[in-house]
């Protein structure tokens, strides 16, 4: 996130993710954003832009476990 230049909010997430149950268990398991707006909602979306910075916080993520392998 931080070579991507995207700020965060480091939270807990209680349900509703695939991961939830994961780290219920001790497996942390980090929601990464896909950019969408108004969740669950007739007016749900998301822009091209939001989903270009996704796509780069995740090409980051692959090389930073890269580097450390």
């Amino acid at each position: 996130m931080k070579r991507s230049d995207v700020s965060f909010k480091k939270s807990s997430a209680r349900g509703g993710t695939d991961g939830s149950r994961l780290s219920y268990m001790g497996l942390p398991c980090p929601d990464i954003f896909t950019g969408e707006m108004a969740f669950h909602g007739k007016h749900e979306y998301v822009s091209i832009q939001d989903m270009q910075k996704s796509v780069e916080v995740l090409v980051n993520l692959v090389q930073v476990w890269e580097e450390s392998a």
